[in-house]
Order: C-alpha cells, then sequence, then structure tokens
C-alpha cells in the first residue's frame, strides 16, 4: 500500500471503525495516509484518541461526496 488507503466503515458502531483501521495500520507504509469513511458519532472521538494512544497523526476530517465524515490518520512509526 503507498499515498492514500481509504476505508469505507459507514454503518459500522464502535468501536468497529477504529477496529478497521488497526487492521490494515500494519501495512500502510511510513509516512502513508489512511481516510476512514464512518457515520458512526462516536467516530469523532474515537479517530483521534487512538491515534494520541498510538503516537500517530491524526489530521482531521473532510467530508465525503455523500456528507458523511472522512477521519485522516499519518502513519509516523
Amino acid at each position: 500500500m503507498s499515498g492514500r488507503t481509504e476505508l469505507d466503515c459507514r454503518g459500522m458502531l464502535c468501536p468497529r471503525p477504529v477496529i478497521e483501521l488497526a487492521r490494515i495500520f500494519g501495512d500502510v507504509p511510513v509516512g502513508g495516509e489512511v481516510a476512514v469513511a464512518s457515520d458512526d458519532p462516536a467516530a469523532a472521538a474515537d479517530f483521534p484518541a487512538w491515534c494520541r494512544m498510538r503516537d500517530q497523526e491524526y489530521l482531521g476530517t473532510e467530508n465525503a461526496e455523500d456528507g458523511v465524515p472522512v477521519y485522516r490518520v499519518r502513519r509516523l512509526r
């Protein structure tokens, strides 16, 4: 994997979106980005917290074309 990896976690409830991120994160190269689309209200707190706990970079949120939040994470190590 390189560049930006996208995960579609629409319809998944906490903690599954973070679990899906963790599942693929080892395959993301250092410096690579993962963009996770999630409509779970808890995701707004879960992704920044996951990044803090694992010393990764939370890049913020953007919106998908359908308005669903997309949480962006960069692998630092």
